[in-house]
């Protein structure tokens, strides 16, 4: 098993020890150790919205939107970097376009970019979604690149590096795979990426918050951005400017929490796509035999209790995020912080853990 796939399948096993007060459960538990991380400046702010039954359990703002301003977090309006909870965002889009019978999964990437450069092997839309073509994954300072590219034009990044293994043989977790997939959509479609995930996904699920960038790399013109921060040894500081648009799908999306449980929620309701289709997207894929804890966009796992989810973890430049689905409590948690890695995700799994005792 490769350190992605541990960190996929232990997601949730790190030690619970919160608190001064074991005692404290449930929302209480939950709003002390949230407070804990602002208190202690382990984040600048935060944005959580938890569902259970469709219903609100917790929908609160931490800290600040803008350390400076001093503008608090609104869960309803605050507009954070998912980074890759935008995965299954796209993936979303991409299972829409499989009904509509545009795209194939099993068909290969070259029968909608035929310009791409040829490779050892062939791959399929299935295998790039799934993180199993062999595409390589970021180098140097490409995670954080300033380049007005199009979706087209960011293929320039990798387009000539061979494969990193036969496809279907290995499991590789990355961004670029997502990169092709969006191209692929748009050939497939004729529509660009971002307005078909606008049309298809985001206005049909009536997630007004949440939007792409400009291809300039622009998002000061939203409404209630964070600032986005990055965190060194002396606090935090505005995170470097970056262009995520030529990602769009696999970590370029920018939401509040509120948005991100909605969309959680509908794949509980069970109307944003058939179920033939979108149990596909959220079964995980075997290689040689064992499971990668991941479907087509989505982590496909169970927490350290045992309880079967899919979701995402985002990690990007000035964002951290998490969505996780919990079907068989019918719960959503939607959890967004303004900071790169702010090393907090056990804090995290142990509001997960206390919600969950809210409910017993």
């Amino acid at each position: 098993m490769n350190p992605i796939q541990k960190y996929l399948k232990s997601l949730f096993a790190k030690q619970r020890v919160i608190g001064d007060d074991p005692t404290l459960m449930g929302l209480v538990k939950a709003d002390v150790i949230l407070n804990k991380l602002i208190n202690e400046k382990r984040v600048p702010g935060l944005s959580i919205t938890v569902l259970k039954e469709g219903k609100t359990l917790l929908q609160k703002g931490y800290g600040y939107a803008d350390l400076e301003k001093q503008n608090p977090v609104d869960p309803t309006k605050t507009i954070f970097r998912i980074a890759s909870v935008s995965k299954p965002i796209a993936a979303t889009a991409l299972a829409q376009m499989v009904d509509d019978g545009l795209i194939e999964l099993d068909a290969s990437f070259y029968k909608y970019v035929p310009y791409y450069t040829k490779k050892k092997w062939d791959f399929t839309i299935r295998q790039l979604a799934s993180h199993t073509a062999g595409i390589r994954s970021y180098q140097g300072v490409e995670y954080g690149l300033n380049h007005p590219y199009t979706i087209k034009e960011g293929i320039s990044i990798f387009k000539d590096d061979d494969l990193v293994f036969e496809p279907g043989q290995g499991y590789l977790y990355n961004s670029f795979d997502w990169v092709l997939v969006s191209l692929a959509m748009q050939e497939a479609s004729g529509i660009p990426f971002e307005k078909y995930v606008r049309q298809k996904v985001l206005v049909r699920l009536g997630m007004e918050n949440t939007l792409a960038p400009l291809v300039s790399g622009n998002e000061q013109g939203l409404d209630n951005p964070t600032t986005f921060y990055s965190k060194n040894r002396l606090g935090f500081r505005p995170a470097k400017p970056i262009n995520n648009f030529y990602k769009l799908a696999g970590g370029g999306y920018l939401s509040t929490s509120s948005d991100i449980a909605k969309f959680g929620q509908s794949y509980l309701d069970g109307d944003i796509l058939p179920e033939e289709i979108r149990s596909q997207f959220l079964t995980s894929q075997t290689v040689k035999g064992k499971p990668t804890y991941y479907g087509l966009g989505w982590q496909v796992s169970e927490d350290a209790q045992g309880r079967p989810f899919y979701g995402h973890v985002g990690n990007g430049v000035g964002g951290y995020s998490n969505l996780f689905v919990y079907p068989e409590a019918h719960m959503v948690f939607a959890i967004l912080v303004n900071c790169t890695d702010p090393k907090v995700q056990g804090e995290l799994d142990e509001v997960v853990d206390a919600l969950f005792g809210e409910i017993q």
